[in-house]
């Protein structure tokens, strides 16, 4: 119907002389060959007025012509159509009576348009005609001038880039050549608009990778890669020169990894750029990790630990001396943990010397080191500098070897308290951990006071949050006691009783239903009856089950199934983050 209603009016406008067919007939050929709306493409190759097709449209389809610059469009009536909608489909709300409302809309035939709106905004549309034009500056006027996209930026780069070269011929790279065209505005433009969408989105980390026919762009978001765009293979050099140039990368350098970084502030926030690169078949893959140092200055309780496990946590940080560990895999928060212990301990009366590799955050006040193993500063080396300045705590960014192992723990027994990471799956099996890189087991007793193992879950979206039932029986086979209470002092989306919520998608979220990530821990506090089992070197499974049920300790799947009763997660949350247990 659509279709033939476009056919009249092309029609109309050849009878009325407004256009030759052999014009026309360009215009739907055009259209055919870059797909779009044939009423645009007329009025951008200058073939026909928009204000005549505007009365065209109007006469023809009975539908009412508006001048938006007259309208004054409340900001509720706005707040009805997300931006996104808008733009997309060129069309802005005008009014609302009842449950009808009245839409402008440059392409009132767009009956994708008109269906996307009526589901999603749960009105029936009334559409009235505004030139495209209009709609724009309105667009402009009620949600702000758009941002820039990779995809506006791709076509405003000529066709003259840099001819791409395999990697046999790196070493013929014309580097003053590259240097000048990293920094040419589109190209500038599209590093930009990369890293300030990545900021935008919550992204933890951006992957540049080059592939055979393009050039990937990647986000982490909330522990999951998406991706962004794909930028014409015919870019890739000059992209990823501007990045190592940002980076105070060698550019020269094509063939062997490289490590850099950088600085940028965005909304009064400064947000420091880890950069690693890597050679590949088609080029080197890029990867650049977002460290927002605001995230560093957030107290423990910001994390999202429950109240029971919080209050373990301050309590082993009151300690004097002996080792405090971090476990986990790589990217479950564990830096960022020490980082937050180490702000509630940073006081004028502590000497704080923390060894890392690389350094993440630079920190007001306290003595970091860098790992470089080239010149012979290893974790173990650094740790013997540091005790002869006389340190109150330590921070090793990781226990690797039993060189360091065996350092860190003598350094903790001789009245530094000494924190750590290590990579187990559950707290008790960093005991044996230790003992398997050789430590004698007295001194793992000694020196350990305390262990957490610590995990990463996606929180619902409370923008799209909604109530779920999970059978019994389900909830029986993850462990879960029916009627439980949630901890003292906890309260989720739900209260502070058992309820269940699942995010049904929305594009706050990006349609994940899930928005941001907390912490959650498994706690083992160190006593004498674990003393003696680590001397008798029992099997850490031993080590956890006493500590469940004599201490009351919370397994990881058990605090993940109270902030699943809280009404923080969801039970796909739970197995995928605690499915080894």
């Amino acid at each position: 119907m659509a279709q033939s209603i476009r056919d009249k009016l092309a029609e109309v406008l050849v009878k009325k002389g407004s256009i030759s067919k052999e014009k026309l007939d360009e215009a739907i050929k055009t259209q055919k060959e870059k797909g779009g709306n044939l009423s645009k493409i007329l009025v951008q190759k200058g073939l026909v007025n928009e204000n005549e097709l505007l009365s065209i449209f109007s006469q023809e389809l009975n539908i009412t012509p508006i001048n938006l610059a007259k309208y004054k469009i409340d900001k509720e009536i706005i707040s009805l159509v997300p931006e996104k909608i808008a733009r997309l489909y060129h069309l802005i709300p005008v009014s609302r009576i009842g449950n009808r409302m009245t839409v402008a809309m440059s392409d009132p035939l767009d009956i994708f348009a008109l269906d996307d709106l009526k589901i999603l905004t749960k009105y029936e549309i009334d559409p009235v005609i505004a030139t495209d034009k209009d709609i724009i500056a309105s667009i402009a006027t009620y949600y702000g001038e758009e941002t820039l996209s990779i995809d506006k930026i791709v076509k405003d780069v000529k066709g003259d880039e840099l001819e791409l070269l395999s990697n046999e011929d790196a070493e013929r790279f014309d580097v003053s050549t590259l240097a000048i065209e990293s920094q040419k505005a589109p190209i500038l433009k599209m590093v930009d608009v990369i890293i300030s969408e990545a900021l935008k989105r919550r992204a933890s980390d951006i992957h540049v990778e080059p592939m055979e026919t393009d050039l990937r762009i990647r986000y982490r978001i909330d522990g999951a890669l998406t991706e962004f765009s794909h930028l014409p293979k015919s870019n890739q050099n000059a992209v990823l020169t501007r990045i190592k140039i940002m980076s105070d990368m060698d550019i020269t350098e094509w063939r062997l990894p490289q490590d850099g970084r950088f600085k940028v502030r965005m909304e009064e926030r400064e947000i420091d750029f880890r950069v690693s690169t890597l050679p590949l078949v088609h080029g080197e893959k890029v990867v650049m990790r977002v460290l927002d140092k605001s995230s560093i200055k957030v107290s423990p309780e910001k994390l999202g630990f429950l109240p029971k496990t919080l209050e373990e946590l301050r309590e082993a940080i009151s300690k004097p001396y002996g080792m405090f560990l971090v476990t986990g895999p790589t990217g479950s928060g564990k830096s960022t943990t020490l980082y937050s212990i180490l702000n509630i301990l940073n006081t004028p009366e502590k000497n704080i010397v923390t060894i890392e590799d690389p350094i993440e955050y630079e920190l007001l006040g306290i003595t970091q080191v860098q790992v470089k193993p080239e010149i012979g500063l290893t974790f173990a080396g650094g740790l013997r500098a540091f005790l002869r300045q006389a340190p109150d705590i330590v921070m090793v960014g990781e226990i690797r070897d039993f060189e360091t192992a065996d350092i860190a723990i003598k350094a903790s027994l001789t009245g530094q308290l000494l924190l750590s990471t290590l990579h187990t799956n559950d707290a008790a099996s960093a005991i044996t951990r230790l003992i398997d890189m050789g430590v004698e087991p007295f001194l793992v007793a000694s020196s350990v006071v305390f262990i957490c193992a610590q995990r990463l879950m996606k929180r619902v979206c409370v923008n799209c949050k909604e109530k779920v039932d999970i059978p019994k029986e389900t909830l029986d086979k993850l462990g879960y006691k029916e009627g439980a209470k949630a901890p003292e002092g906890s309260k989720g989306p739900g209260g502070s009783k058992a309820t269940f919520f699942k995010g049904k998608g929305c594009a706050k979220c990006n349609n994940t239903g899930y928005y941001g990530r907390f912490a959650i821990l498994e706690n083992l506090t160190v006593d004498e009856k674990i003393k003696e089992m680590i001397l008798d070197r029992v099997q850490s499974d031993k080590i956890k089950e006493y500590a469940v049920k004599e201490k009351g300790m919370l397994t990881l799947r058990a605090v993940a199934l109270e902030n699943l009763a809280l009404g923080f997660t969801t039970i796909e949350e739970v197995l995928r983050v605690t499915s080894e247990e």
